[in-house]
């Protein structure tokens, strides 16, 4: 993993993955999968991301102040399926469980989880505390970001270039998922 310009993190959501939402608190950690998440800022760079009330992951970042959110791979979908289904307020042991290898964030002590392709570590923003209990959501500004570079360099991915095992998954229902696809070339962007 290498570090990614901040001005580049909001890429590491654009392209809509399913995600795995870190917390911490008072001894405490717990990761769930969640496919509602994207960026909302480039500078300072801000994501959404939504959170059910009743989650231990929610109310470990309600406690906290501080998640992170991680871009899992291909390879990783029985690893997002049983973080996706399993709640850490049934099952203490859940991150041994669902075999999540974690470490912690540098800033925060969030628990960024290890081979995925992007990690995240967030402070969630006072904002959130509007739109949070009706709509679950949470608005959280990027203090940290690091990519695989196998997949993601100079602040762009490169799908195209790695192997199919390494591309981000994508949830559209039901345990349904999707790989990223192919790359489709479009006319030079200036500015960009």
């Amino acid at each position: 993993m290498t570090p990614v310009d901040l001005k580049h993190a909001y890429r590491l959501l654009n392209h809509g993955p399913t995600v795995l939402v870190g917390s911490a608190h008072a001894g405490r950690t717990n990761v769930m999968a969640a496919a509602w998440a994207m960026p909302l800022d480039f500078d300072t760079p801000k994501i959404a991301v939504v959170v059910d009330k009743s989650t231990l992951t929610r109310a470990l970042i309600d406690a906290s102040g501080v998640l992170s959110v991680c871009v899992p791979t291909v390879a990783m979908k029985d690893l997002v399926m049983a973080a996706g289904a399993m709640s850490g307020n049934n099952q203490p042991d859940k991150l041994d469980r669902c075999q999540i290898h974690i470490q912690e964030a540098p800033q925060t002590g969030v628990p960024l989880v290890q081979g995925c392709i992007a990690q995240m570590e967030c402070r969630v923003l006072p904002a959130t505390a509007h739109v949070a209990g009706p709509h679950d959501l949470i608005l959280a500004e990027v203090i940290g970001a690091w990519a695989d570079e196998r997949v993601f360099s100079q602040g762009r991915w490169h799908f195209e270039n790695a192997p199919p095992e390494l591309r981000s998954l994508h949830h559209v229902a039901g345990g349904h998922f999707y790989a990223i696809g192919e790359v489709v070339q479009a006319l030079p962007v200036a500015n960009a």
